[in-house]
């Protein structure tokens, strides 16, 4: 591994080849600073802050996915601590509406999309609601189109990733797609989910329009880990299966499926191997740098264990993102997932996927990933519906597990396949904080599932071993009735409603 580490004043580009992660580290502060951006240098190292920005918003992701689902549960149900009790509120979908992992989740992305948003301004590439489009506008900077489509692209995506997140955990949220004053911010209302979903499709357009199209053996060194124009395709395509616009959705997936290179890896735990990150089945992930560096992962402490010392992860663990036993219960006991995404210590569970061997705590070597070929191949499937196609697909994924593959006689109404790839989805992206983001997506692709009945059902297979004990003393049908379709977005956080004393900001219904 070659390792160059560039020092500019209070700015450290870090810039790996061979693991090839690129990202920098420096105050947030000169991401806003006017007359930072002169050249394209500043403007590329400007680009790596927005790769970096992208770890924040994922420290809280996964309580606001993965243990809203029927994946994770609370530990320690009877923890009355003020930590467990946020984390629980979210499990039971009572979060206060001053919920301080919704507000960190909520002001982290928004920062990095205000990052994004200086990028895309000093390169003058503007985004206009009116028509939906994104235009090269004329430039005051000494940067050669080719560069600025190669920038933007990248930042475009980024925007987009986090707009995605945003519109599908509350809802209509702020458009905000250039740098705005904190005063003119305050004159900014919520835009609708249409409105913001135009800006997603729009920027994830542009990527794949002006994004790298080499095929994934073709990618430099230097480019693996960017967005590109195949990573934009595919998560386009969740998007327009999200609208149920499964038509465009099929073109895009077949077209990555067929041009772009990517494969899965030949055993599942390669996809996440430390020494064999940015293989050709990532598409897209949030990376991260152990070395004391403060880019390393945190996961690993967050999810061991507690009171487990040193037998799990240095540092030991605080045993968050606990697996439910009816998910481990869902794989069959020769399915290698099983034991890679899941471990035991003594009578504890834990999600295992992003622990590996730490030096310092909360500073692991593992990448997050966001888009994998597996889901590519799983989507295409969801797109097509029940036709012999879509099951090879699923097999696909299954064959690499060895398990029994699908046939058109096991298979053979709608219900048996949407239960099929509901649970394949489930077992093959276990903690990477798909599964939540599934179950409202089925409400609109499938006809025989939805994301209220499925939680409704969690809680029944769960309440007396787990769920009777919280302190709230929920009966299992109040815990149901609390499942509601209201319920299913976030609270936008009360501060920004509070603090804004211009205009009103309405709140999301049941809050």
């Amino acid at each position: 591994m070659n390792k160059k580490i560039f020092l500019m004043g209070s700015l450290a580009l870090i810039i790996m080849a061979g693991c090839k992660k690129i990202i920098d580290v420096y105050p947030s502060s000169n991401l806003y600073d006017q007359s930072f951006y002169k050249n394209v240098a500043e403007v590329d190292l400007a680009l790596n802050g927005c790769y970096n920005g992208m770890q924040k918003p994922m420290f809280n992701e996964w309580s606001l996915t993965e243990l809203r689902s029927d994946n994770s549960i609370m530990g320690n149900p009877t923890s009355a601590s003020s930590d467990n009790k946020e984390l629980s509120d979210l499990d039971l979908f009572v979060p206060s509406t001053y919920h301080s992992g919704i507000y960190d989740y909520w002001l982290h992305t928004y920062y990095n999309i205000y990052n994004v948003n200086k990028v895309m301004y000093n390169l003058a590439v503007n985004y206009h609601t009116s028509d939906s489009s994104i235009t090269y506008d004329s430039i005051k900077i000494p940067v050669s189109l080719t560069d600025r489509k190669r920038i933007s692209s990248q930042a475009s995506f980024i925007r987009a990733y986090h707009y995605f997140n945003l519109v599908r955990l509350f809802g209509g949220v702020f458009l905000i797609h250039e740098p705005v004053s904190p005063a003119a911010a305050k004159l900014i209302n919520r835009s609708s989910v249409d409105e913001i979903y135009k800006l997603i499709i729009a920027d994830l357009q542009n990527a794949i329009t002006n994004g790298n199209s080499s095929s994934f053996s073709s990618i430099t060194n230097g480019d693996l880990g960017r967005a590109n124009s195949w990573a934009a395709k595919a998560l386009l395509a969740k998007v327009y299966l999200t609208l149920n616009r499964k038509a465009e959705a099929t073109v895009l997936l077949q077209d990555v499926i067929s041009n772009s290179g990517y494969s899965l890896q030949p055993n599942y735990a390669a996809v996440f191997s430390t020494i064999n990150e940015m293989n050709s089945e990532i598409l897209f992930a949030v990376r991260y740098k152990s070395g004391k560096l403060g880019l390393g992962s945190p996961f690993a402490n967050l999810f061991a264990p507690t009171n487990s010392g040193l037998a799990i992860v240095n540092g030991d663990g605080n045993g968050y993102n606990y697996p439910a036993s009816e998910l481990e219960s869902s794989y069959n006991t020769a399915d290698p997932r099983d034991t890679f995404n899941i471990g035991h210590y003594y009578s504890k569970v834990y999600a295992k996927k992003y622990i590996s061997n730490l030096v310092y705590v909360d500073d692991g070597e593992n990448d997050w990933p966001v888009i994998r070929y597996a889901d590519v191949l799983l989507m295409l499937a969801e797109a097509q519906g029940n036709v012999p196609s879509s099951l090879t697909l699923i097999n696909n994924v299954r064959a690499r597990s060895g398990q029994v593959l699908l046939t058109t006689t096991s298979v053979n109404t709608t219900l048996k396949f949407e239960t099929a790839l509901s649970n394949e989805r489930r077992l093959e992206f276990a903690f990477e904080n798909q599964r939540w983001f599934d179950l409202l997506r089925f409400n609109t692709t499938f006809t025989t599932i939805t994301a209220e009945q499925t939680l409704k059902n969690h809680y029944a297979l769960m309440y007396s071993g787990h769920y009777s004990k919280y302190p709230q003393n929920f009966t299992l049908s109040e815990l149901q009735a609390l499942v509601r379709t209201d319920r299913m977005l976030l609270p936008i956080p009360q501060r920004e409603i509070d603090n804004n004393t211009n205009i009103i900001i309405p709140q999301n219904p049941g809050y």
